[in-house]
């Protein structure tokens, strides 16, 4: 089992940052894809990006690119999420996810694909 944890989330103005992080504990395994995800009223969720816990290459949905950036603390077995010029449409509850084996670059943004995930910690973003 694999528990995950995220927090960060809060109200912020439109252009501002936060960071998002997710604790993992547990057992643990060599190939894991940490992602996260996103939920907006009504909508499905939505891959907003990944990385690998071996190599840290990382993976980003078009609507977040050169905005958000993902990054790993081995030691501490955590994972961030830093959202930087937010903007009112990134308004979602976010979901950290783990996935235990080797997953290629397409099957890493489906939410289908990941084993465990986190409770979610709400962000909005004011216009």
């Amino acid at each position: 089992q694999v528990q995950l944890v995220e927090s960060g989330g809060g109200l912020v103005q439109a252009g501002g940052s936060l960071r998002l992080s997710c604790a993992a504990s547990g057992r643990t395994f060599g190939e894991y894809v940490m992602g996260w995800f996103r939920q907006a009223p009504g909508k499905e969720r939505e891959f907003v990006a990944a990385i690998r816990w071996i190599g840290g290459t990382t993976y980003f949905a078009d609507s977040v690119k050169g905005r958000f950036t993902i990054s790993r603390d081995n030691a501490k077995k955590t994972v961030y999420l830093q959202m930087n010029s937010l903007k009112p449409e990134d308004t979602a509850v976010y979901y950290c996810a783990v996935n235990t084996i080797y997953l290629n670059a397409q099957a890493l943004a489906v939410a289908n694909r990941y084993d465990y995930w986190g409770q979610g910690t709400q962000v909005t973003v004011s216009s």
